[in-house]
């Protein structure tokens, strides 16, 4: 039966929505019933039955690529007998089916599309295939099954039946059988870029040997934050489970967090510690550093529930607010070490000051913030730094545990009221286009994390900064001082702008952000890659010629803006549907993997990566008035690899525009994993489980 995109199959008979969706493909379609099995038996023809629903985005997708183009569907008519279902209107037959797909050793979800035999016994399935890769296994087992593989095939069936039964157990973990069938599998075995568990497991332990498992971070001096390490742990710990993993990175967090490297005071880290107990800082403070810190802290809050990381979160975005925030909302760079010449004056206090300073409490400060009459560091003074909780200092000292905060507060008001009279350290007030990106990704974490509106406001506004004051046509400038934007952007500066944009999106469903890291993702394609290599040069070709063009690849302090591009273009790739972009991502990996294993410490980011493409995540879309609400709820979560649209209005965003509304004015919440969306969801905690099911 030939048709064309004006034509119809029998389907247009039929009640079911998503059936009369598929009504008018050139797909000869039956509905699951006698005349299908009748014809698939009298031709000896093997059957396609392929199952989905109305609100399954993945099953649009999959229609519009491949069951509405004519050339595919000649092959699917000339191969099988067709069969749509829909599984809301028959469970039974995608029970079945969903079952059989489990006893395959594959990962279920819709669309399902299984192949029969015409007695409708399964030998092969699968969820979402590309176009090219689905052609390919049509005419593949289609040959098969006329050909000489047949029997094989028919064997493969039969011993799918026999384990149908036991389906429950093919659901935890059952493997492909040796009878598998005899078909180029067109969705291969091995992860992207060829990660596995094995060797994640050994990058995990490379790392691990390196810890200083005493006092947190890595086991050398000076001693660096490096939050991307402790970021790509909270993402082990994501995908393993592993304990020591979470431990490590906490130990790491607390004794930053009560160290000397912390401002006690005023919040916001200085750039390094020079000794090993993160006591004795080098007293910058840097603006990338407290970016990326106030990520970690807020993902790591939404691991722990650790109050103490709630209260750095809070304290690091006052410090940038009121010490490096210019009056458009632009972020400046950092704040000098020294002070009258002097590193650190700004910031300690000898004892005989304390005493002038706080009187009678003086004693009890002094044990809390460990200050001593020889002083703690250089010339008799002292580094505030903490070595117990709140609820251990007011046990030692017989103190209610309620109590310890309000000290604390009343303490910290008085050293700053002595700051305020003190020569300031120097403030460098040039605004970098990455660092602001930094500090905005930043924003956004701890707007998940905490839901606090003020962080938004803040985000926003130095968002718009970027686009008013750093922007020009699709291309970035590097810098900005005094209103005035220079030097044109490096890699380092679109691939974090692009970054910070699409987290943007994802706390406000504003799609302007997803648009403008599109747009800067397709500049970054045109002018900083390498296809030879396949990763990106940190100078734009459009750029003054040096003597060398060079990449980035070493995660350090910032992640290299090659590991930094390659997750964009996985995220965002998800976001468009865009497979040009997550294959890339993948081929970025596979180009630096054996590196990344035996010295993840130097590229933690890219380790990050690995974690993903070994375990991705879901992509979320939230439907319907209640979206921003929703939104806000499960973004308090942790929520590895996740994609996160939405929208309360019609939108052209491919996560979005297929999906319709619920009923009654109700917000749905699709849950969707490697191409297959489950059912749809009305309860954020119901979204969760499935989450954490995943």
């Amino acid at each position: 039966m030939a048709h064309d995109s004006q034509s119809t199959n029998r389907l247009v008979q039929e009640t079911s929505p998503y059936l009369q969706q598929h009504a008018h493909n050139p797909v000869d379609w039956y509905p699951w019933g006698p005349e299908a099995l009748a014809r698939a038996k009298a031709e000896q023809k093997p059957i396609l039955v392929s199952i989905g629903y109305a609100a399954c985005h993945w099953c649009h997708v999959m229609e519009r690529e491949s069951f509405e183009d004519q050339a595919v569907a000649a092959v699917m008519n000339a191969y099988f007998v067709c069969i749509k279902v829909d599984r809301e209107e028959r469970p039974d037959v995608d029970q079945i089916y969903m079952d059989a797909l489990h006893a395959m050793g594959l990962q279920g979800g819709w669309p399902l599309n299984v192949f029969l035999t015409p007695e409708a016994k399964p030998f092969y399935g699968g969820t979402y295939f590309r176009k090219g890769s689905w052609v390919k296994l049509l005419e593949n087992i289609g040959q098969a099954y006329a050909g000489e593989h047949r029997s094989e095939l028919e064997q493969s069936a039969e011993r799918f039946m026999e384990v149908i039964g036991t389906s429950e157990l093919a659901k935890y973990g059952a493997q492909q059988t040796n009878n598998a069938p005899v078909v180029a599998d067109p969705m291969p075995t091995a992860g992207p870029a060829g990660v596995s568990d094995e060797e994640f497991k050994l990058l995990v332990y490379n790392l691990g040997v390196k810890f200083d498992r005493e006092r947190g971070g890595l086991n050398r001096t000076p001693k660096f934050p490096m939050p991307s390490v402790w970021r790509f742990l909270l993402r082990a710990h994501a995908i393993s489970g592993s304990r020591a993993v979470l431990d490590q990175t906490v130990l790491t967090l607390r004794e930053m967090a009560w160290g000397g490297i912390y401002d006690q005071a005023h919040g916001g880290f200085a750039r390094y510690s020079v000794d090993a107990e993160w006591l004795a800082p080098h007293f910058e403070k840097m603006l990338y550093d407290n970016g990326q810190l106030i990520s970690l802290y807020s993902e790591a809050f939404q691991l722990t529930q650790e109050e103490l990381f709630r209260e750095v979160v809070y304290d690091t975005i006052e410090f940038v607010r009121l010490e490096l925030t210019n009056a458009e909302g632009g972020f400046y760079s950092s704040l000098d070490a020294d002070s009258e010449g002097e590193e650190g004056k700004f910031y300690v206090f000898t004892k005989e000051e304390l005493r002038t300073i706080l009187g009678d409490e003086e004693p009890l400060f002094s044990d809390y913030y460990n200050c001593t009459a020889l002083g703690n560091w250089e010339h008799g003074r002292n580094i505030l730094h903490r070595r117990q909780t709140d609820d251990e200092f007011a046990a030692a000292h017989q103190l209610a545990p309620g109590v310890v905060p309000e000290l604390v507060a009343g303490w910290k008001q008085k050293i700053m009221a002595v700051r305020a009279t003190r020569v300031r350290p120097g403030l460098d007030d040039k605004i970098l286009t990455g660092w602001n990106a930094l500090m905005l990704q930043g924003l956004t974490d701890a707007y998940r994390a905490f839901g606090e509106p003020e962080f938004l406001v803040i985000a926003e506004r130095n968002a718009r900064f970027i686009q008013t004051n750093l922007r020009e046509g699709p291309r970035l400038y590097r810098t900005c001082k005094n209103g005035r934007a220079s030097i044109h952007g490096f890699l380092e500066d679109y691939a974090l702008v692009i970054q910070a944009y699409v987290s943007l999106y994802e706390v406000t469903f504003a799609e302007i952000w997803l648009r403008e890291a599109e747009a800067l993702t397709e500049y970054v394609l045109s002018n900083f890659f390498d296809p030879a290599e396949t990763q990106f040069f940190y100078t734009d070709r459009n750029a003054e010629p040096l003597i060398a063009r060079k990449k980035e690849l070493f995660d350090n302090v910032i992640p290299a803006s090659n590991s930094v591009m390659a997750h964009n273009l996985r995220r965002l790739g998800r976001h468009l549907e865009n497979t040009r972009y997550v294959d890339l991502a993948a081929d970025m990996l596979a180009r630096v993997r054996p590196l990344v294993v035996k010295e993840p410490q130097h590229l933690s980011n890219w380790a990050a990566l690995y974690a993903a493409l070994l375990r991705p995540g879901a992509e979320v879309a939230i439907i319907g008035p209640e979206a921003d609400s929703f939104r806000e709820e499960l973004n308090r979560s942790f929520l590895f690899d996740a994609v996160i649209a939405g929208t309360s209005e019609p939108s052209e965003l491919p996560l979005l525009k297929l999906l319709k509304p619920a009923s009654e004015g109700r917000t749905s919440i699709h849950v969707c994993r490697s191409q297959a969306c489950l059912a749809p969801v009305y309860e954020v905690a119901a979204a969760q489980a499935a989450l954490a099911a995943i």
